[in-house]
């Protein structure tokens, strides 16, 4: 049997754009992708914390420095400013799940990381 687990959480980010014209996704800085182990075009589950609301989209990686960009639909259910998590679930073994870990980042209000496992993942 396998469960659904949590992979991967980027914790309170702040959304920087919305692009409601774009053909849809979250737009988000490389390097907080790679912190918290997302994959561009993986599959997100996004939560905004001012409002409540969860969609899913998937990720599209940028070279903008901190960026959390809502593009096409998404950019409906949140504002500048708003903070958001963004998570992404795996299934394993009912018999692994005990020791499973998801990788989290957690950011700043800039979006810098701030709890890094690499110190190269450190923005300044």
């Amino acid at each position: 049997m396998k469960v659904n687990l949590l992979k991967s959480k980027l914790h309170r980010a702040t959304v920087t754009a919305t692009a409601l014209g774009y053909e849809g996704s979250v737009s988000l800085d490389r390097q907080l992708m790679r912190a918290a182990g997302l994959y561009e075009f993986e599959k997100v589950l996004i939560a905004n914390v001012a409002t409540g609301a969860r969609f899913e989209t998937y990720c599209l990686a940028s070279d903008k420095p901190g960026v959390v960009c809502l593009n096409g639909a998404a950019a409906r259910l949140a504002v500048i400013g708003d903070l958001v998590i963004i998570m992404a679930f795996t299934y394993v073994e009912a018999s692994e799940a005990p020791n499973f870990k998801p990788q989290v980042a957690l950011v700043d209000s800039q979006n810098r990381i701030i709890n890094p496992r690499d110190p190269d993942l450190i923005t300044v």
